[in-house]
C-alpha cells in the first residue's frame, strides 16, 4: 500500500500574547478507504509571462490523467509560486469554476482537496505579465 503524508507546521513567536505552534500530519487516502493514494501527475513547473487567465489543471483534456479525477475519487493539489516576494504586489489567483479560492504571492503555496469533474478545472489568473514560475502536482486515486 502506498503511503503519502502531508505535513504542515505553523509557528510564530510574535503573532499572539503567547507563542503559536501548530503541527498536523495527514495520510492521503483513496475516497472512503484506508488505502493510500497511489497516483500522481509528478512534480511539474510552468513558466509564463502573461496577465491572461489560463488552465493549470484541465480536467476536460481528452486522454489526460486529469480526466481520471472524478467527483467520487480523492485528489489533492499542491501549487507553489516560485517567484520571490518582490514588492509584495504581484500574485497569481487560483480559481476553480471561475471562483477565486486564493492568491499566491511570491514564495506562497497551497495544498487543497480537489473534486474533479466537469467545470472543475484549476485556473490561474496572474495579477500582471511578470515572468512567473509555478510548481505543482496532483495526488489522486
Amino acid at each position: 500500500m502506498a503511503t503519502t503524508t502531508a505535513t504542515i507546521t505553523l509557528a510564530s513567536s510574535d503573532m499572539m500574547d503567547s507563542s503559536l505552534s501548530i503541527s498536523n500530519t495527514s495520510t492521503l487516502y483513496t475516497a472512503g478507504t484506508n488505502t493510500g493514494i497511489t497516483e500522481t501527475t509528478g512534480l511539474a513547473r510552468k513558466k509564463f509571462a502573461t496577465a491572461s487567465e489560463f488552465k493549470l489543471l484541465d480536467h476536460g483534456l481528452a486522454g489526460s490523467i486529469m480526466a481520471d479525477i472524478t467527483d467520487d475519487k480523492s485528489a489533492k493539489v499542491y501549487i507553489k509560486n516560485l517567484n520571490d516576494r518582490g514588492d509584495g504586489t504581484k500574485y497569481v489567483a487560483v480559481l476553480i469554476n471561475s471562483i477565486e479560492i486564493g492568491r499566491l504571492y511570491g514564495g506562497d503555496w497551497c495544498f487543497f482537496p480537489w473534486k474533479g469533474g466537469n467545470d472543475k478545472d484549476v485556473d490561474i489568473d496572474p495579477s500582471d505579465a511578470t515572468e512567473t514560475t509555478l510548481e505543482y502536482t496532483v495526488f489522486f486515486e
